[in-house]
């Protein structure tokens, strides 16, 4: 796991914790990347099993 894709897991466990799925807007925010670089990261967090949605419940799953 890079530094970068560690720093969005954290944003999302953080914020997941407390009920809230991070906005795309609020991740921008936060990691002061462009939109194209944090997707990259999410899919390679989920190829790698470290993150998976749940398209159910709308939340992600650790």
């Amino acid at each position: 796991m890079t530094d970068f894709e560690r720093k969005v897991y954290r944003i999302i466990f953080n914020m997941s914790r407390f009920g809230k799925n991070p906005s795309m807007e609020q991740l921008k925010r936060k990691t002061g990347k462009d939109e194209q670089t944090i997707r990259a990261a999410v899919k390679n967090l989920m190829r790698q099993r470290i993150l998976k949605w749940d398209k159910k419940k709308e939340e992600w799953i650790f």
